[in-house]
């Protein structure tokens, strides 16, 4: 065979095998552009996703209304929209029953906007939210007490709106949140009493009285304050702490002078330490399951 002949064949082949590679690697090039393509959406003006998340606000269209505010942030941090798409975020997020993603909202709004004339509406709907985080679709549909629910986030609603009150104690909404500071301080007090009687039932009486004397310096103008001084005043007694039963009887009388635990003659007289079945299994089972 002629050399020549040959390491043409050669060379032509290796042409070919390179123009196949380069072939392959633009065709690969282009469908992954155009995928590209595809998934990426168009980046619309600064006034329509504005336009858009205002008319579906004002429909009652809440998710819509969230993906062009969030779109608005993505794409234009610094618009002219950027603090009142924040602020709207916010609503949309609290009405869509993103609670999490409200108070998200909220905090994100105080930290870029922290002398924003609007950081009262913040820190409003930051409380609103946490008053409302634990209540949950179990709650909204069940017959599930609002005093037994976890108080955490209703620690959390109350210093929102302390702080809220403190700090700008004109804004219009200051008159709703001191409702329902009142309302959390109810429900927190409400908490303590119930576990005092727990203590009670099961003859804790130290830890019971505790409870009742936390509730007593806490909450002292709360409802259940007239039962907490009936439970230190019984729990002093029963731990022979004269000196203690003394000045809880003297500070129910001087509050509650119509109270139950007097009798006619105005002598303090209440047995709610009322002594259950200590038995073994009785014990074992928390109360929970009773004797046979």
């Amino acid at each position: 065979m002629n050399p020549r002949f040959s390491f043409a064949i050669i060379r032509d082949s290796g042409m070919r095998s390179v123009a196949r590679l380069v072939l392959l690697l633009t065709t690969a090039l282009l469908i992954s552009a155009c995928a590209s393509n595809k998934g990426q959406e168009e980046v619309l003006a600064e006034e329509i996703y504005y336009e858009n998340a205002r008319s579906a606000l004002n429909a009652g269209n809440f998710n819509e209304a969230e993906t062009n505010l969030d779109a608005l942030e993505t794409y234009y941090p610094f618009g002219r929209y950027a603090e009142q798409a924040q602020l709207d975020l916010i609503y949309a997020r609290y009405q869509n029953l993103d609670l999490e993603g409200a108070r998200a909202a909220a905090d994100r709004f105080l930290r870029l906007n922290p002398q924003s004339e609007h950081a009262d509406y913040a820190l409003y709907m930051r409380g609103l939210a946490s008053y409302n985080l634990d209540i949950g679709l179990g709650a909204r549909y069940l017959p599930i007490e609002i005093e037994a629910r976890d108080p955490g986030e209703q620690r959390q609603a109350f210093q929102d709106f302390s702080t809220l009150l403190d700090r700008y104690p004109s804004s219009r909404f200051a008159p709703d949140a001191r409702q329902r500071m009142i309302a959390v301080r109810n429900r927190l007090a409400h908490l303590e009493l119930m576990a005092a009687q727990y203590y009670i039932s099961r003859e804790a009486f130290v830890a019971a009285n505790a409870r009742a004397r936390y509730l007593v310096e806490n909450f002292p103008s709360s409802p259940p304050v007239e039962e907490g001084l009936i439970i230190l005043a019984e729990t002093f007694r029963f731990l022979d702490l004269k000196k203690g039963a003394s000045d809880a009887i003297a500070t129910l009388k001087q509050n509650f002078p119509e109270s139950d635990a007097f009798n006619q003659s105005g002598e303090f007289e209440s047995d709610v330490l009322q002594r259950e079945d200590r038995s073994l299994a009785s014990v074992i089972t928390f109360g929970l399951m009773g004797d046979e």
